[in-house]
C-alpha cells in the first residue's frame, strides 16, 4: 500500500508554524507539545517533522537519523515530564493509532504520551 501524505493536515500546520501550539520539546527530527484536550494531567503529543502518515509507514520509510531522532524525542519527553517508572515517575502510556480501526484522528504520525494518573486498562479484557 502507498501512504498519501496530506500536507493540510493540522500538525503540518502546526510544523508550517501556521497553527501556535505549547511546545515541550523540539529537536531536528521531532515537535513535542501539550495536546489542547488533555486526557490525563500529562498529555503530550510528539510527531516527526517528516510527512509520515503513521507509525508502520514512519517505521518502513523514514531515514535511520528520522527514526533515533524521533525515539530519542520521546524519551526526552517521558523525563522532562517526569513520568519514567525507572526514574521515580509513576509511569505513562505511549499511544500511536492508525487507520479508521485504529480511530487516527489525525493523518500525520503521533504518539500521545499521558501520565500523571492511573490510566485504567487500554482495552477491557476479552472473554
Amino acid at each position: 500500500m502507498a501512504y498519501v501524505y496530506d500536507d493540510q493536515n493540522i500538525f503540518a500546520k502546526i510544523l508550517r508554524g501556521e497553527i501556535p501550539n505549547k511546545t515541550v520539546l523540539e529537536t531536528e527530527h521531532a515537535l513535542a507539545f501539550h495536546d489542547i484536550q488533555p486526557q490525563a494531567p500529562v498529555h503530550v503529543l510528539v510527531i516527526p517533522k517528516g510527512p509520515y502518515v503513521c507509525y508502520d509507514h514512519f517505521a518502513l520509510e523514514a531515514s535511520d537519523a528520522e527514526i533515533v531522532g524521533f525515539t530519542r524525542a520521546v524519551g526526552e519527553v517521558c523525563k522532562m515530564m517526569d513520568v519514567q517508572p525507572g526514574e521515580g515517575g509513576d509511569g505513562f502510556r505511549a499511544i500511536s493509532n492508525a487507520g479508521e480501526n485504529g480511530v487516527q484522528e489525525v493523518p500525520h504520525l503521533h504518539v500521545h504520551i499521558l501520565g500523571g494518573r492511573w490510566l485504567g486498562r487500554m482495552l477491557a479484557k476479552a472473554d
